[in-house]
C-alpha cells in the first residue's frame, strides 16, 4: 500500500482518487487551497498533480518543502484557453509544465503521464475499442517504475505503457493537448486517447 495525495478534486482528481483507493492505496484528496494541499502532500509518498495546469507551477512551487524527496506525478496540461474554454495554445511553448516543475523543484522526482487522453480513459483504458498508450517522461528511472506500477493498478497493461525518456520528452506529450479541441468539436466528449500502434 502506498500513501498518495491527489491535488485537485475536479474531473481528473475525482476519477483517479477512487480508482487508486480501490486498488488498495491510502489516498487523500486535497482541493486547491494552500493549506489543504500542504497537509496532503506532507504525509504522502506520492503526490499527483491533478490541478488545472495554468496555475500548477505556482501552486506546486509553494509546496517545495512538502514535495522534497517525493515522487510528483504530473497529469496536467498548461494551456491558454480559447473563447470556448478549450485549449488554444501552450502556456510554456518550447518547454512543458513538467520541465518547469522539475527545474523549480530539483529535489522532487517529477514524472509526466496520463496527459494525452480524456480523463475517463485514465482509469478505464480497456473501455476503448483500440489499445491506448500511456507515456512516461522523467529523469528518475526508479520513480518511473513506481508510476508504471500505479498505472497497472489503474488497468493499464505493461505493453500499453511507453517510457519516452527524460523530462524534456514531456513537451511532446503536452503539445498533444492541441489535438483535443478539434477532436471534441468533431466527435464530442467521447472517450479517446493517443495511441502508438505498430
Amino acid at each position: 500500500m502506498t500513501t498518495i495525495a491527489v491535488l485537485g478534486n475536479g474531473r481528473v482528481g475525482g476519477s483517479l482518487a477512487p480508482a487508486l483507493t480501490r486498488a488498495g492505496h491510502e489516498v487523500t484528496v486535497a482541493d486547491r487551497s494552500p493549506g489543504s494541499a500542504a497537509d496532503a502532500a506532507r504525509t504522502a509518498q506520492i503526490v499527483i498533480n491533478a490541478t488545472p495546469g495554468a496555475g500548477s507551477l505556482e501552486r506546486l512551487v509553494a509546496l517545495r518543502e512538502e514535495l522534497r524527496d517525493k515522487i510528483l506525478v504530473d497529469v496536467s496540461n498548461a494551456t491558454v484557453d480559447g473563447p470556448d474554454g478549450l485549449p488554444a495554445d501552450l502556456l510554456h511553448p518550447g518547454s512543458s509544465l513538467a520541465e518547469q516543475l522539475q527545474e523549480a523543484l530539483p529535489d522532487t522526482r517529477v514524472v509526466k503521464t496520463l496527459n494525452t487522453m480524456l480523463h475517463t480513459v485514465m482509469t478505464a483504458p480497456a473501455a476503448l475499442t483500440q489499445t491506448p498508450t500511456a507515456f512516461l517522461s522523467g529523469e528518475d528511472l526508479e520513480a518511473k517504475q513506481v508510476v508504471r506500477g500505479l498505472l497497472t493498478d489503474l488497468g493499464w497493461h505493461q505493453e500499453w505503457i511507453m517510457d519516452l525518456g527524460g523530462i524534456e520528452t514531456a513537451r511532446a506529450t503536452e503539445a498533444a493537448i492541441l489535438f483535443v479541441p478539434h477532436v471534441i468539436r468533431s466527435s464530442g466528449f467521447a472517450p479517446f486517447a493517443i495511441s502508438i500502434t505498430r
